[in-house]
């Protein structure tokens, strides 16, 4: 059983940054695949950025490049996304996700987390 926990999210102004962390139990977190998702309301879930378990590649929307930051700390079980440049259509929850194997920037993931409120004000 694989658990993942998302945190960092709150209430930040237009430009400014928040770092979401993503924990995840087990002693194989570099077994798995990382993503961030996000979903807004009145909207489907988007991508929004991928790492391999090695940390070795990583993917991202074309509405975050530039701008969001993925990284991981294998020893520490745990994923970050760094966001700088924050604008008000980041406004979203976030989501955690983890699979095992190859890394995907569809919602294919075998496990997430419950969700973080990341509110950008303008």
């Amino acid at each position: 059983q694989v658990h993942v926990v998302e945190s960092g999210g709150g209430l930040v102004q237009a430009g400014g940054s928040l770092r979401l962390s993503c924990a995840v139990s087990g002693r194989t977190f570099s077994s798995y695949a990382m993503g961030w998702f996000r979903q807004a309301p009145g909207k489907e879930r988007e991508f929004v950025a991928a790492i391999s378990g090695s940390g070795g590649s990583t993917y991202y929307a074309d509405s975050v490049k530039g701008r969001f930051t993925i990284s991981r700390d294998n020893a520490k079980n745990t994923m970050y996304l760094q966001m700088n440049s924050l604008k008000p259509e980041d406004t979203a929850v976030y989501y955690c996700a983890a699979r095992y194997g190859v890394v995907l920037t569809t919602a294919a993931y075998n496990y997430w987390g419950q969700g973080t409120q990341v509110t950008v004000s303008s």
